[in-house]
């Protein structure tokens, strides 16, 4: 079978088993949310946290709850990194300096997962299960948390409560991340993904020299690093290493795992508001955004260029021999339309044309399908903004879900949208401008100003990827995309539960003849253009001196 071919399949595995979790999950995600009742683990955690499980928060409340909660987790996570020579499992690993300790926590704790450091000599394995895996578990629950907020907005009325921050992050993770990492963390170790609490294991070369294969807990971080929209590896070749991602079903497991939470949270919108199409229209927009950036990288990556290319008879730099260029390209595609990040091919080995088409697919926002949470608030936030533009046109006040589209909401609203592009223009226009960047390249040129531009799109984003040509551990890149990472995160998580709060204390009004429909094809189509339009107008000048022309070049 030819590796076309071979995708094609695995595509189509893929798209049925989606749809096949689809309702289900959906369903099951919206009933965790909306039920009253608390299970006895979660009462034993809100007695133990001192939490009362049956108040609600106002909006104000809530961000102060997701802003504490993860002002706390980077400073433990920090603490555990310096401390790290006298807890158990180091593996004689010394503490991580207070550079790569920062940019660690708060990437772990913002749902990026940007690595600085190589894993297998960096950190132990108390600091990886203890810090980093359970990070990965709560970022992911901290955006699921926040989507089911805005939600609210939409479906509650004269009110000014949200629910509460505290119910919704226990329910995300015990309900919903905890059981489905430990059934698809199984499901990887019989796959032939490792678990190991070993340093490693002596092997021996065929010179007759000696070397020392790094070992890991690997299945177990590997399942919430993919389900959760995490995206760090144990290892430090990450989705690529035989150990993380050893076949074809594996990798094929692992972007079903990326994806199947996003896409199943439409369902639980549509669910949630009373209307699935409403969730129906949402995932056609996630879908159309996915599947065109696929058709980008996947035939910029089969198109051979360059001699070497040439003899391969496709561009296999940079790409496993196990995956090859149809996998890889899904792998890829996946990772960065949502904020997952993980790899199994290098990024940066890509074509002009194909590495564009990743890091477009992160500067859409990361909403095809995007990140747990993030994901579905992020798409709302521009359905939003698809339907003030068309009020702007028809000259009426625009109206959403039976909520008005107000001063106040429309300025959450772009607040949320603008914060990204904000932050990756002026990390990279400064990072270019220091006279050290230029050391810190692989590469000069078009390509080189594309590493730079990819770091900070997937900082300020919290993806996590790389191109990796990049060399990013000076204190000037430690601190900057930490900072990159913590804005890009919290200011619109701060804008959408403000957006929230306003659109739950609305009066829900009646649609009339003159209400725009959004669950048909032509909301649909506004939504896309506008996803689109605000991308081209504020990167196309930025892409055209990097990707654009070096695939022009």
């Amino acid at each position: 079978m030819s590796d076309t071919a071979a995708g094609l399949v695995q595509l189509g595995i893929l798209l049925v088993a989606l749809a096949l979790v689809y309702k289900p999950l959906g369903d099951y995600m919206a009933r965790v949310f909306s039920s009253e009742k608390h299970t006895k683990a979660e009462r034993g955690l809100y007695k133990l946290f001192r939490v009362n499980p049956d108040t609600e928060q106002r909006w104000p409340m809530y961000a102060t709850g997701v802003l504490a909660f993860s002002l706390v987790s980077v400073l433990f996570l920090y603490l555990l990194q310096r401390l790290q020579p006298i807890l158990p499992w180091n593996l004689g690993r010394g503490a991580v300096s207070p550079a790569v300790a920062f940019n660690t926590a708060v990437s772990f704790v913002s749902n990026t997962n940007w690595q600085s450091y190589v894993p297998e000599t960096t950190m132990g394995h108390f600091v990886q299960m203890a810090g980093l895996t359970v990070q990965n578990f709560l970022s992911g629950a901290v955006g699921i948390a926040v989507a089911i907020a805005l939600i609210r907005g939409f479906i509650r009325s004269r009110t000014d409560r949200l629910g509460n921050f505290w119910v919704d992050l226990t329910r995300g993770t015990v309900r919903i991340l905890l059981p489905m990492a430990f059934v698809f963390a199984i499901v990887l170790m019989g796959l032939g993904v490792i678990q190991s609490l070993k340093a490693g294991v002596a092997v021996t070369n065929p010179d007759g020299s000696q070397s020392t294969i790094a070992l890991a807990p690997v299945a177990s971080q590997e399942s919430i690093k993919e389900l959760g929209n995490n995206g760090g590896g144990v290892l430090n070749a990450n989705s690529a290493h035989p150990f993380e991602n050893p076949n074809s079903w594996t990798n094929l497991i692992e972007i079903f795992m990326m994806l199947v939470i996003p896409v199943s949270l439409t369902r639980t919108f549509g669910k949630l508001v009373g209307n699935a199409k409403q969730g129906y229209v949402l995932l056609s927009v996630m879908g159309a955004l996915w599947g065109a950036m696929l058709a980008v990288i996947w035939i910029s990556e089969g198109k051979a260029g360059g001699p070497a290319a040439l003899l391969a008879g496709a561009n296999m730099e940079g790409k496993e021999q196990r995956f090859g260029i149809s996998a890889s390209s899904i792998f890829s595609d996946t990772t960065t339309g949502t904020s997952t990040g993980a790899v199994n091919a290098a990024h940066d080995s890509y074509s002009g044309l194909g590495g564009g088409g990743t890091l477009l697919n992160i500067l859409f926002g990361e909403i095809s399908p995007g990140g747990v949470g993030a994901g579905i608030y992020g798409i709302l936030v521009m359905a939003i903004i698809a339907m003030f533009l068309a009020g702007l046109m028809v000259g009426r006040t625009p109206e959403y879900l039976g909520k008005k589209l107000g001063k106040r909401e429309v300025t959450s609203a772009a607040i949320s949208m603008l914060a990204m592009p904000t932050l990756v223009l002026l990390g990279t226009g400064a990072a270019l401008m220091i006279p050290g960047t230029a050391a810190a390249l692989t590469n000069s040129g078009a390509h080189g100003l594309s590493e730079v531009f990819y770091a900070y799109a997937s900082g300020s984003n919290n993806n996590g990827s790389a191109f990796g040509g990049l060399t990013a551990t000076s204190n000037w890149f430690q601190s900057t995309l930490g900072v990159a990472m913590l804005l890009g995160r919290f200011i619109p998580i701060i804008a959408v539960l403000c957006l929230a709060g306003s659109l739950a204390a609305q009066k829900k009004v009646p649609e009339t003849a003159g209400t725009l429909p959004t669950t048909g094809p032509l909301f649909g189509t506004m939504l896309v253009g506008t996803v689109v339009l605000v991308a081209a107008l504020t990167f196309i000048p930025a892409l055209a001196l990097g990707p654009i022309a070096e695939a022009l070049a």
